[in-house]
């Protein structure tokens, strides 16, 4: 089970690393098309807009930044092909099957337990205060709930009248 933990927390890094490297992606872009300038690429085609020298990076800045956005994209993709290789290697499908089939039938035994135990729960022996004797009877579920229920609500209404009585005698005071 640990094994399994450790397993799914670098399945989980993982995730955050790819999430990561999608923002470097989308940062990088936004800065390369909002920080650039317009250059003629070809002698066809006329440069036909022009941007405001604050809103684009001397050339120099721009090549450096781009530099540093190709080194932060290439460490992180380094990073997630490490966290690619140290995942597991699939087990087989037969072993698979031969876990779900031993998990299968933990989950059987433990639902006979389960079972057996609530049928013990609904026998028990019930008392009231006045009576010395206890007489062990099966109780059904609906009974219980019943009887659990009307519990709950004399205890409601006992505390009520109790209020409800030191209320009257602060009045009379």
């Amino acid at each position: 089970m640990l094994q399994d933990l450790s397993h799914m927390d670098r399945i989980t890094q993982l995730q955050d690393e790819i999430q990561r490297i999608l923002v470097i992606m989308s940062s990088s872009i936004a800065y390369l098309t909002t920080r650039s300038t317009f250059l003629q690429v070809s002698e066809e085609i006329p440069i036909t807009k022009q941007r405001n020298p604050d809103k684009f990076d001397p050339p120099e800045v721009f090549e450096a930044n781009k530099r540093e956005l190709v080194d932060d994209l290439i460490m992180k993709a380094k990073q997630i092909e490490v966290l690619i290789q140290s995942l597991p290697v699939p087990e087989p499908e037969e072993q698979q099957a031969k876990r779900l089939q031993e998990l299968e039938n933990e989950m059987t035994v433990a639902n006979q337990e389960y079972t057996q135990a609530v049928e013990r729960a609904s026998t028990s022996s019930v008392c009231t205060p006045m009576e010395t004797l206890c007489l062990p009877f099966t109780i059904s579920p609906t009974e219980k709930l019943r009887s659990q229920f009307s519990e709950l609500l004399r205890t409601m209404l006992d505390a009520a009248d109790i209020e409800a009585s030191l209320l009257s005698k602060q009045r009379s005071i």
